[in-house]
């Protein structure tokens, strides 16, 4: 118990430091991306999986290829060419670091542990009422380094480190109808065997570089910063 408290006055956490995170109002109109396993049928909606990133809506991103490794195992795979006006809509814009690990951490189920906790209610509400969220998408290079952070096996401070290296492109995610109703498709494109074995191809390089650079990284920062589950017990203190 003595040892608990210790780590928790070393490591506690002042939630006002928290940096990166600014709710933003645009009129800008941008050009994204979305993957689909076998194509969109109806209306476009907030109805991905609970445990994405960011929790359930309608995930795209800024750079074309970054959908494609998600979808090059299925035969029906369509990526789209999308229109997205963001006026009128209340946007959380999510900078690159531990907040936006942390806030992955909750929506893919990973502070379960801790749910009735000041830090698990941080992240549960982070997205509160907004209607888009803007981050850096966890690739194919970053989930490796992702999934060692939420394992115990590497600190925060590799994490993050990581992060920089890494340098992960951002996905766009329409939580709302309203965030929905902004987005025109403009072009489809059914993917043919051919791309899906090339994209296969892409997406086991792109897993391998991203692992032998996580443990160059890994290994530089091993006795820096603090692990998951440290960061959640300087978090307990209840709601």
């Amino acid at each position: 118990m003595k040892n608990s408290r210790i780590i928790k006055e070393i490591n506690k956490i002042d939630f006002s430091q928290f940096e990166g995170n600014h709710i933003i109002k645009t009129d800008e109109t941008v050009t994204l991306y979305h993957g689909s396993k076998s194509g969109i049928c109806g209306n476009i909606a907030p109805i991905s999986r609970k445990r994405c990133d960011f929790g359930k809506g309608f995930y795209m991103g800024t750079d074309r290829s970054q959908p494609l490794t998600l979808i090059c195992n299925y035969p029906d795979a369509r990526i789209y060419t999308l229109s997205v006006s963001l006026s009128e809509l209340k946007i959380l814009d999510v900078e690159v670091g531990l907040d936006w690990a942390l806030l992955i951490a909750y929506n893919r189920g990973k502070m379960e542990s801790v749910r009735h906790s000041a830090i698990y209610h941080r992240f549960a509400n982070l997205t509160k009422d907004c209607d888009m969220v803007i981050g850096y998408i966890a690739n194919d290079r970053m989930f490796v380094v992702l999934d060692r952070f939420f394992n115990g096996e590497i600190t925060d401070m590799a994490l993050i480190n990581s992060l920089s290296a890494l340098k992960p492109g951002k996905q766009y995610v329409a939580l709302t109808e309203k965030a929905c109703g902004k987005i025109k498709i403009l072009d489809e494109q059914v993917l043919t065997q051919n791309d899906r074995d090339k994209l296969k191809q892409e997406s086991e390089a792109n897993r391998s570089k991203g692992i032998a650079m996580a443990e160059e990284i890994c290994r530089k920062y091993r006795r820096e910063g603090r692990f998951f589950d440290e960061i959640l017990e300087a978090g307990e203190m209840k709601y």
